[in-house]
């Protein structure tokens, strides 16, 4: 089970991410944060632009929607998605 705070039309949650994976995907859950394959390796910030260009896409929000509030240089990041509700987001990673 994925643990969300909604905080005012806004979702924050975790995400536990593996870089170098063949292609972005969502796995399912890990220790109550979203788990995520990448495709980009985490060099220059690049698996970081990746996963805000992929979460955005995944759950129809705009890239400026998306922020990593925290764990810019770790594989466990605290993310929050603006315009965006719980059962939008349950709904999107089924």
């Amino acid at each position: 089970m994925i643990k969300l705070t909604d905080i005012d039309g806004s979702l924050i949650f975790n995400v536990r991410v593996v870089p170098r994976a063949s292609r972005s995907e969502i796995v399912g859950g890990h220790d109550g944060a979203l788990k995520v394959r990448i495709a980009s390796p985490p060099v220059d910030g690049a698996a970081n632009v990746e996963i805000v260009r992929f979460l955005a896409k995944t759950f129809g929000v705009s890239k400026g929607d998306v922020f990593i509030l925290s764990g810019e240089t770790s594989k466990n990041k605290r993310i929050k998605i603006a315009n965006l509700s719980k059962s939008s987001f349950e709904e999107k990673i089924k």
